[in-house]
């Protein structure tokens, strides 16, 4: 997995937010509940993680992330959970162990997808749920980042962005499921709602360098930084504001495992 290397602190005001809006509708979607067993793989600073504790108990709580920062910062937020650090192409536990596996806003940032679907559900038991959620770049559901990437865009078209991501675009995620043998696959989306107080709130955590957007902001000479943030501008409102966040998301179950012989 790709590793962030920004302060938790600063994580939390770029997409920390969104990821505690979205967590509480995807572990719905999972349908995370008492007595299940529940990991969550780039767990970042714990947004997810929260959530999950919140439902199943600390205790029945791994998490896993490569930066070392966000690790520390989630096992300070889930006292008592399992919080390693690591990948999630090699997980560190043992097959069958967890009901769910769930990677919120990751699958986009591993070295190798298919071969990090593969390890949750080699952790997950037959019959559990693995589930995977990124956010809509593809066709710009995730406003924050298409306003950016738009204004972006007005200083130098050929830009790509994020919009080649894993997971970015509607069912991606589910193929990657299926491949990795999960069956009984669904698929659909998410929304994630955050309030901004005015347009420095939603501007400065850019200019934190978290995140492809914010390293590619920071890659800029100062005049088209400035010209990136004056077209972000005059698409917003000059107080408080709302802005929602589409997330596709894909969940699949373990299939039985192959009885040995011999």
């Amino acid at each position: 997995m790709q590793q962030f290397g920004a302060p938790a602190q600063q994580y939390d005001r770029f997409m920390g937010r969104y990821a505690s809006s979205l967590a509480p509708v995807f572990a719905d979607a999972v349908g995370v509940r008492t007595g299940m067993r529940v990991c969550d793989v780039g767990c970042g600073p714990g947004a997810l993680a929260v959530e999950l504790a919140a439902r199943v108990g600390a205790a029945n709580v791994a998490a896993i992330d490569p930066a070392p920062q966000f690790a520390a910062a989630c096992r300070e937020r889930t006292p008592g959970a399992d919080v390693r650090d690591g990948a999630a192409e090699q997980l560190p536990w043992d097959s069958d162990e967890f009901d769910a596996t769930m990677a919120s806003l990751v699958i986009g940032f591993m070295r190798d997808p298919d071969r990090g679907v593969g390890e949750m559900a080699r952790v997950t038991r037959p019959g559990g749920t693995v589930a995977a959620c990124m956010w809509d770049i593809a066709t710009g559901g995730m406003r924050m980042l298409h306003l950016f990437w738009a204004a972006v865009r007005e200083i130098d078209p050929t830009v790509v962005g994020e919009a080649a991501m894993v997971g970015t675009a509607d069912g991606d995620i589910a193929e990657r499921l299926r491949r990795a043998g999960l069956v009984d696959v669904a698929s659909g989306e998410l929304t994630a709602h955050v309030d901004y107080r005015d347009f420095d709130d939603f501007w400065e955590p850019f200019t934190f360098a978290v995140g492809p957007a914010g390293q590619f902001l920071h890659s800029l000479p100062d005049d088209r930084r400035t010209a990136v943030r004056e077209a972000c501008r005059t698409e917003l409102p000059d107080g408080p504001f709302t802005l929602s966040a589409r997330a596709w998301y894909g969940r699949g179950t373990v299939a039985a495992r192959p009885t040995p012989t011999g």
